[in-house]
């Protein structure tokens, strides 16, 4: 799976880290950002609840099983 951020449309609401910690985190500004080495995902189930929490919808997700 491969996991893009629209970082001209993140508000920085922060429901992906809320939804997927292990995933998610939120950079110096307060948006949304990839923890190092889980660009893919890493298996967690809750990124795609991630992806549809996002209030402007700046994830997305494509690729083998997203």
């Amino acid at each position: 799976m491969y996991i893009d951020i629209d970082h001209s449309l993140c508000m920085g609401a922060g429901q992906c880290a809320l939804t997927a910690p292990s995933v998610f985190t939120q950079d110096d500004d307060g948006f949304s950002a990839l923890i190092p080495g889980r660009e893919d995902g890493g298996g967690d189930p809750m990124v795609r609840e991630a992806a549809r929490a996002c209030p402007v919808g700046a994830i997305t997700l494509s690729g083998a099983g997203s």
